[in-house]
């Protein structure tokens, strides 16, 4: 039997510090200030860390708190309501990255992970603020099928 990410990287604990640490690069660096911005125009921060964990455990393969919660685990519906621009999906992705080298997770599954992540993020493009138009009309990104790559 293959051992689930979330039990590679050391289980919910391990993944709640990679969440916390993650959303204080966030706050706390000019990379991450576009993404407060956008979560400021929601629910907030606070909301953010808790359902970025909830999706995150499942994503990984564990307990689904974000699917039992929200019946879906779909993160173009979760996104479409937010203006995502190339920038801001770097951005994401390098605070991630952040947080998981501060956190010393690295080998192949946390380079596996950070591939997926790239593709996921990628496909939440939905906006170019240069030209200020919409582009949602992109093909969708279903969580399932990145899964299926992780675990």
């Amino acid at each position: 039997m293959v051992e689930k990410l979330i039990d590679q990287i050391g289980g919910e604990t391990v993944l709640r510090a990679l969440v916390e640490r993650f959303y204080d690069i966030v706050e706390g660096t000019e990379t991450g200030a576009q993404i407060v911005k956008l979560h400021n125009r929601g629910h907030g921060m606070s909301h953010a860390r808790i359902e970025q964990f909830n999706f995150l455990s499942g994503f990984m393969g564990g307990r689904n708190y974000y699917l039992e919660k929200y019946g879906h685990m779909d993160v173009k519906v979760m996104h479409e309501h937010v203006p995502i621009t190339q920038q801001d999906a770097e951005n994401w992705l390098s605070c991630m990255d952040q947080a998981l080298a501060e956190l010393q997770l690295s080998g192949a599954h946390i380079e596996r992970l950070r591939r997926v992540f790239r593709r996921v993020a990628l496909l939440l493009i939905n906006s170019s603020a240069e030209r200020g138009e919409n582009l949602s009309g992109k093909a969708g990104a279903r969580q399932t099928s990145q899964t299926k790559e992780l675990n």
